[in-house]
């Protein structure tokens, strides 16, 4: 076994599981517990099968339909029909690396020993992720409760060698060729195997663990950029002083105020807010940085608190418990995850409002502190950054309606058996759109005030804050001048924060960030 692979045992997997198969392409293998516990359970599962008295989701239908009996004859086709009918999604497909995620959750709860499935069902499942074979997965089907039901759906149909999946080479085809050319079986779904493999919140969780290291890098990101731009205005670091956060002690806020105060040491620029025009305090949306950002980070621990107790679930309906037992239950109800991408989407959306008031700051030759309006070379020939704040504003404004909580919402469904949901797919779905939006909104920042630290002629920048300027200028990214074709400056700028270069530039100088 090498570093790339990933064992799957009983007892949940962790983040770096999650991020190292959908994002990294690891191997799976199944631990000799988590197969003994899979063949444990099915026993139970088989022996429940054979008696005359009906369980939900062993002989029986589902949902509104749980109230008839399925006779022994009719069971398999009542696994397939389940997966072929809940397969209803529709819309633009998913990104892989959510399909990855989401398949590989579900098979975390299956090896727990707590859904009845059959060994081999689990290895299936371990072998297409392993030959990089990835269903179709669709945009809408989830209302976050009794799982993400299409979404799974989708991935259980291609277990079954049916509907359509995404070759290794990129390419869609129907499933069945496709395992075929991997030597993979299609599995025949016996008793409540089909259940199984559709109720769960495998989807949403899967968006929350690569949301959250996704943010983590890009609130760091945000510490040094608000620092940049405090550089640039000739701000004051006094307010970053441990002595002031320690008397309010949220840890989000003492931990960007030390990365501000750490991007910014050995600063020229910092502390001239007495000179030519006196201020007694920079405005909220710098000296409040901390706060602001300090507060998201707060939120990123919570919502991590709720991933990692998710992550350790066994989410099904029924369960298979130790002494036997199939019990119904409601732990597929997506709430706890939904909350938290609902809460995650609130934060960035505050920490992108402040980084563009910052932006707005460094542009405006009223409030700059001298600086050329609109950072031009010649202002009225040249329009400088003017139309990049309108495209961060644009962000922005996005962001505020992506921050209105999906959970808060329910819609029935079922026939009012399913009559309260998370939509917590949703939550989720949403959540990546403003992750995405947050990348670009930072990167504008960057954009705006390493070319103002560059036009402070005769101070010289902290060594972290250059560090970052030749970081960014040779990553293509150019400096102050006439105008040019802006577009491709930013997208420069973006692939530079979306791949957490901008930390990478500083921590040689400052340490690592907390």
């Amino acid at each position: 076994m090498d570093m790339h692979t990933v064992v799957v045992g009983t007892s949940g997997v962790t983040a770096s599981d999650v991020l190292a198969v959908a994002r990294g392409g690891a191997r799976i293998e199944l631990s000799e517990e988590a197969v003994a516990a899979l063949a444990a359970a099915r026993e139970i599962v088989d022996a429940l099968a054979a008696k005359p008295e009906p369980v939900y989701g062993v002989s029986t239908g589902f949902g509104a339909l749980a109230s008839r009996h399925i006779s022994p004859e009719l069971r398999a086709q009542l696994q397939r029909n389940i997966v072929r009918s809940h397969a209803a999604g529709m819309g633009p497909r998913v990104e892989r690396e959510v399909v990855r995620a989401l398949m590989f959750l579900r098979l975390k709860t299956v090896c727990s020993g707590h859904t009845g499935v059959r060994p081999e069902v689990a290895q299936t499942m371990a072998d297409i992720l392993n030959a990089r074979i990835t269903p179709v997965v669709h945009e809408y089907g989830s209302l976050g409760c009794s799982g993400d039901l299409a979404p799974l759906s989708h991935c259980a149909l291609t277990l079954m060698g049916e509907g359509d999946a995404e070759g290794p080479d990129g390419v869609v085809r129907p499933a069945g060729e496709l395992l075929a050319e991997a030597g993979i079986t299609p599995v025949e779904l016996r008793e409540k195997e089909g259940l199984a493999l559709l109720n769960g919140t495998d989807g949403m969780l899967g968006m929350l663990v690569m949301a959250l290291a996704d943010l983590e890098t890009l609130y760091k990101s945000a510490d040094v950029t608000a620092a940049l731009s405090l550089e640039a205005l000739l701000g004051t670091d006094k307010v970053l002083a441990p002595e002031l956060h320690a008397i309010r002690p949220h840890p989000g806020q003492g931990a960007s105020a030390a990365n501000m105060l750490a991007v910014l040491k050995g600063s020229e620029l910092t502390g001239h807010h007495q000179d030519d025009a006196p201020r007694v305090q920079d405005a909220y949306s710098v000296r409040c940085a901390p706060q602001v950002a300090g507060a998201g980070r707060d939120t990123l621990a919570h919502a991590r608190t709720v991933a990692e107790r998710e992550l350790a679930s066994a989410v099904d309906n029924p369960v298979v418990l130790p002494d036997g037992r199939v019990e119904s239950n409601g732990n597929f109800h997506g709430a706890p995850v939904a909350y938290v991408l609902d809460f995650l989407a609130i934060a960035a959306a505050d920490l992108g409002s402040i980084a563009e008031r910052r932006t707005d700051r460094l542009l405006d030759k009223n409030r700059s502190h001298g600086l050329p309006p609109f950072l031009a070379d010649d202002a009225g020939v040249d329009s400088g950054l003017m139309i990049a704040q309108y495209t961060q504003a644009a962000l922005v404004s996005e962001m505020k309606r992506l921050a209105v909580p999906a959970s808060a919402d329910s819609i029935p469904s079922s026939a009012m058996q399913e009559d309260h949901v998370s939509m917590g797919w949703s939550a989720a779905r949403k959540l990546r759109t403003a992750v995405d939006n947050l990348t670009r909104i930072v990167a504008i920042e960057l954009y705006a005030a390493t070319r103002a630290i560059e036009l402070r002629e005769g101070l010289t920048p902290a060594p972290a804050s250059q560090a970052v300027i030749e970081a960014v200028r040779a990553a293509g990214v150019q400096g102050p001048g006439p105008d040019r074709f802006l577009a491709p400056d930013l997208e420069a700028a973006d692939a530079f924060v979306r791949g957490g270069r901008v930390v990478a530039a500083v921590e040689p100088v400052t340490g690592p960030l907390a």
